[in-house]
């Protein structure tokens, strides 16, 4: 596996972090550019981790994306307190499964920094806190109100829910475990409606997920883990193929996306998952 060195930082002339992103404009952007002195001169896994991500959110802030693309949150930077507090609690060594998801649902990671962070498991079960702030540019029917969103996702409930039922704790789930997001960034039309990678222009998701690729190989070189899941068949594509041109030997599988979307999940994807996942020899882990 690549060992990835985090020990530099980085420098973009922005003011030290202070705890809290209030705005996605580049000019406040403090947590999500810069960390405390000293910050990354630790070999963590989790401040390797958070600085993967934050090198990423610069090259993302290159991008600009043409029609029927109008908005782009990324909560890596408005959500970013309550991110690093999931970062900084359950990712570390040792773990050897990472679930990868595509990109953030607008009620939840878009609302929690979380990956699938559907609020009231993000909350309560999770136990994640911090402050949320708001995209610089808001669309007025999609709102980020943060932990106080009062609107269920469902592919988060159906996620967390489950693993919620099978490890009742969640150190029970991150012992072996991690979850992570391939792309940070939610896309919306000018009504409002949500647009994942795969509906984007060719040129600006070939553009977007090539920077997306080269963050996966590095987390997953961070966490040294032996199997990645795509959670849904789009994931689990781009991830083998990320994976296999960068050289990193990683065993893929994938379980099905638990979108109501998706009609097959609508009737029962907690058992469809459990079944993969015995299938796997992942649920033993989880069930211990």
């Amino acid at each position: 596996m690549i060992k990835h060195d985090c020990s530099s930082r980085l420098d973009n002339g922005d003011a030290e972090q202070e705890g809290k992103v209030q705005t996605a404009d580049p000019s406040t952007l403090r947590t999500a550019t810069s960390m405390p002195d000293g910050f990354f001169q630790s070999t963590t896994a989790a401040a390797c981790f958070l600085q993967a991500e934050l090198e990423l959110n610069a090259r993302l802030r290159t991008l600009t994306f043409g029609d029927p693309i109008r908005y782009t949150y990324n909560p890596l930077e408005y959500a970013w307190d309550t991110h690093r507090c999931y970062v900084e609690t359950y990712c570390h060594s040792g773990q050897s499964v990472l679930f990868l998801g595509m990109n953030p649902g607008p009620f939840g990671m878009a609302q929690t920094g979380v990956p699938f962070g559907e609020v009231n498991a993000v909350r309560d079960w999770l136990k994640i806190t911090g402050e949320v702030g708001h995209p610089a540019n808001e669309h007025p029917k999609r709102r980020i109100s943060g932990l106080a969103c009062t609107q269920s996702e469902v592919s988060g409930a159906r996620f967390w829910g489950f693993f919620r039922e099978l490890c009742r704790e969640p150190n029970n789930f991150f012992r072996h475990c991690f979850v992570h997001n391939l792309c940070p960034l939610i896309f919306m039309s000018e009504s409002g409606k949500n647009l994942t990678p795969p509906e984007l222009p060719a040129a600006d998701r070939d553009t977007l997920l090539l920077h997306c690729d080269a963050t996966l190989c590095q987390v997953v070189s961070i966490l040294g883990v032996s199997m990645v899941i795509g959670v849904g068949r789009v994931a689990e594509q781009r991830a083998r193929r990320a994976l296999t041109e960068a050289g990193i030997s990683v065993r893929v599988e994938g379980i099905m996306h638990p979108s109501p979307r998706n009609p097959l999940a609508n009737k029962g994807w907690a058992a469809v998952a459990r079944t993969k996942l015995e299938e796997l020899g992942v649920l033993s882990l989880l069930a211990k």
